[in-house]
């Protein structure tokens, strides 16, 4: 970047936030720390886009800007930088740092290469339904989080070290943060945000709801969800194209390889536990409450420094393990909370929320665009289980104020609520920590939140129509 771009950009960032806190409309957003929340997005999402420092730097904005003109109390702001998800990533980046040491990153990438083949279109397809299909019963950002460092290294090893000026590579990881966002959607097992939504249909209804209405209701827009995302990822693919290396290549390294050392199988032994721990979660949490994701990682991470070799010498030592921690990738996604708090706490969705509730709306395909346009947006700027809490009960005051059935209503907000596309906040932040840029992701983001918004549209108000979502 040259250096009057630089200084620019360093300056705009600053200038879109004193524009948002003197110039957005007080009639929409009141109060000061509304309009500072709002600047605050606008800052990082600009300065995240033009990397005109680096993405973690921003990431820190949240604690600047608040100490400035207190938006919300500051621990609330503070927590999200040691948050569980925070641990969650930490731990999973401790594990997967003996990889490279013992080799097994080498033969992960081998076999999933063999398994999968070097076509990129089947790369894309195959990394998406994986995805996709763990999220719909396991947390997203567990999920993201074990299998994009999988994905690096077969991505290391094809030749496409460089992710941020890699078409191939981006466009992998990109994959990988927009499945498992789609696949959360697919049962009200695939996050917080849509346990939200079941508690405030079990408040209508008076009865305890079962998860298989919400699969069988939803399975039409998961079918259209899954092949509209999956089509515009591979629009620009060639079906020729394909990674680094021939199939024949990869066969061939296979065959050479020598069986797994000691080391290897400790260290992929204890991220499988880990693994494993994580996605039977519901086999065990009455009996073991306490121990979430997040410290099921954390524990295998102590347990991983505690590993030896045959000779005696330990496996993982902090000063080799720190230098190989994706710190930015933890500070991008504790960023991405952090503005998400400061939207939510000083009042602005609150704010965006009223705005919706005074357009008039009469039900229909208007309100059904409006609902779906307003939890998406949100779900960029903010945590999806935030914006369920948030957007929900706006939704049912409006369509019981018009004298409707808010049910149906309620499931087309769950649609907006699990997905998200432009901006590195949330689950998106961790293709970022590995070298997406946030620029690739706003330049797709915005053509398929546009896309999926109307094939959403569409696709709900006929099934609203036909009494499908009742």
């Amino acid at each position: 970047m040259k250096q009057q771009n630089r200084w620019m950009y360093l300056g705009l960032g600053p200038l879109l936030f004193v524009l948002c806190v003197f110039c957005l409309p007080q009639s929409v957003f009141a109060s000061l720390t509304a309009r500072a929340a709002v600047g605050t997005v606008a800052w990082m999402a600009f300065w995240w886009v033009t990397s005109p420092v680096d993405y973690a730097v921003t990431a820190f904005l949240p604690i600047a800007l608040n100490a400035v003109i207190p938006m919300t109390e500051m621990k609330s702001v503070i927590a999200n930088y040691a948050s569980e998800t925070i641990l969650l990533l930490l731990g999973a980046s401790i594990l997967t740092a003996s990889w490279e040491k013992t080799g097994l990153e080498r033969r992960i990438a081998i076999r999933f290469l063999n398994l999968i083949g070097n076509n990129l279109r089947r790369q894309v397809i195959f990394w998406f339904l994986l995805s996709a299909a763990l999220s719909a019963v396991l947390p997203n950002a567990v999920v993201c989080a074990t299998i994009t460092p999988i994905a690096v290294s077969m991505l290391n090893y094809a030749g496409e070290k460089n992710v941020s000026e890699s078409r191939v590579a981006s466009k992998l990881l990109l994959t990988i943060a927009y499945a498992t966002g789609v696949g959360g959607l697919a049962s009200p097992l695939g996050g917080a945000m849509n346990l939200v939504v079941v508690d405030y249909i079990q408040q209508l209804t008076g009865q305890e709801y079962m998860y298989t209405a919400w699969v069988v209701r939803l399975l039409p827009i998961m079918i259209l969800l899954v092949i509209s995302n999956v089509v515009f990822m591979i629009r620009d693919v060639r079906g020729t194209e394909e990674l680094g290396g021939s199939q024949e290549y990869f066969a061939q390294e296979l065959k050479k390889m020598s069986r797994m050392s000691f080391e290897e199988t400790c260290s992929l032994a204890v991220f499988l536990i880990a693994t494993a721990l994580s996605f039977t979660r519901q086999l065990y949490q009455n009996y073991l409450p306490g121990l979430k994701p997040a410290y099921i990682f954390i524990i295998c991470a102590i347990v991983s420094f505690l590993i030896t070799d045959r000779e005696g010498n330990r496996l993982l030592m902090w000063k080799s393990v720190e230098s190989k921690i994706i710190w930015e990738l933890i500070y991008i996604f504790a960023g991405g909370l952090a503005v998400g708090t400061l939207i939510n706490e000083s009042g602005a969705a609150a704010s965006i929320g009223a705005v919706v509730a005074r357009m008039g709306l009469s039900g229909g395909i208007a309100t059904v665009l409006a609902i779906l346009t307003l939890t998406l947006l949100l779900s960029d700027v903010t945590s999806n289980t935030a914006t369920a809490a948030v957007a929900m009960p706006i939704v049912i005051s409006i369509i019981q104020g018009i004298g409707e059935n808010p049910i149906p209503y309620i499931y087309i907000a769950a649609v907006g609520v699990n997905l998200s596309y432009m901006l590195p906040t949330s689950i998106r932040a961790i293709p970022v920590g590995y070298g997406l840029s946030p620029k690739y992701m706003l330049q797709e983001g915005w053509k398929l939140t546009v896309l999926v918004i109307l094939l959403m549209t569409g696709i709900c108000y006929v099934l609203l129509r036909a009494g499908y979502l009742l």
